[in-house]
């Protein structure tokens, strides 16, 4: 294979997405590639993980489903930010679980307003 056609390697801002929402997940992952991301996403934390060692992210984003999970979304952002203390790290939750937790550098409060995901995202990306 000719490595110089090869095509470049994608400029977009990449974005691991880790939600354990069977039926959100594919639909967040929608919006954010409609709106010029580059998307990776998994339900699962562990495998979640091993996605982030594999290749450089501009955000990770991490859906905290209620207060019962803020414990595993504050282990793996921990985990995140003690390997790479550069990540930009964002929880997805409400606003109840929002001011239950200082571990990520940036809260996405929504219920699930599309407009106000996506805006939350992109000005993470942005400011970051």
């Amino acid at each position: 294979m000719d490595t110089l056609n090869d095509p470049l390697p994608s400029s977009k801002p990449a974005i691991l997405h880790i939600c354990r929402r069977e039926m959100l997940r594919p639909l967040r992952d929608q919006i954010l590639r409609l709106s010029g991301f580059d998307v990776d996403s998994t339900l699962l934390a562990s495998e979640g993980l091993s996605m982030f060692w594999a290749r450089h992210y501009d955000l990770v984003l991490i859906d905290v489903e209620g207060e019962e999970g803020i414990p595993e979304a504050e282990r793996l952002c921990s985990e995140i930010k003690t390997a790479q203390h550069g990540q930009v790290i964002a929880f997805v939750c409400n606003w109840r679980v929002a001011i239950m937790t200082d571990c990520p550098d940036e809260i996405v409060r929504t219920e699930f307003d599309p407009a106000a995901f996506l805006e939350g995202v992109r000005d993470i990306v942005q400011t970051h």
